[in-house]
């Protein structure tokens, strides 16, 4: 990752032990493999490509799964980045979400995450309300011009928005509502409603 990768670019490491049959001993001396899964955010069909110790071995598409020793690596984007990059391990073990890029926008709010916890949360938090707010307002509005098609007021009438916010403003909650949904892409999190679409691995 370089600096001027950071806004089409994303990578996530994934570090597994090698096979029993390639090293013995016990699970702290056993030596590990790093995966890397390397996505292109303006490829046409939203590409990853996987990568083990820098070569690559595998190409997919979203959603895709990426078949590791001990599991599958599922990744799967959204409107706005990513909504899953997580080790599923065929043993039953607990899903996890592989480490983002330390040079990568993911890995640099993951570092934030850890420096500022708190205002991190804030940020998450305030994410949520301005999706919220947006999807409200942004629905009633939508209702009001909907319900002023010729074939609609014949049968429900004409619908009156409660909220009507000038242009300047819905300017500005469609700016705050698309940063909202970056920040939420950018820790890999996802709601249906507030972000759009289901999930693929549901």
């Amino acid at each position: 990752m370089q600096w001027w990768h950071v806004l089409h670019r994303s990578a996530f490491h994934l570090e597994l032990p090698v096979s029993d049959g390639a090293a013995g001993g016990s699970d702290e001396a056993r030596p590990t493999v790093d995966y890397q899964v390397d996505v292109d955010h303006f490829s046409a069909e939203f590409e990853a490509s996987l990568y083990r110790e820098g070569r690559q071995v595998g190409v997919g598409a979203s959603p895709a799964a990426f078949s590791v020793p001990g599991g599958v690596v599922e990744f799967a984007a959204s409107l706005y980045g990513l909504k899953r990059m997580h080790y599923v391990p065929d043993d039953g073990e607990p899903t996890r979400m592989l480490e983002p890029d330390p040079h990568s926008m993911a890995g640099l709010r993951a570092e934030f995450d850890r420096r500022r916890p708190r205002a991190s949360r804030a940020v998450g938090w305030a994410a949520v309300v301005i999706l919220v707010v947006g999807l409200v307002v942004g629905g009633l509005q939508l209702a009001e011009v909907v319900s002023r098609w010729n074939v609609v007021p014949e049968s429900w009438g004409v619908f009156i928005s409660p909220v009507t916010l000038p242009g300047w403003a819905n300017v500005t909650l469609t700016v705050a509502a698309v940063g909202a949904a970056l920040e939420r892409a950018l820790t890999l999190r996802h709601h249906w409603l507030l972000d759009g679409g289901l999930g693929d691995f549901d």
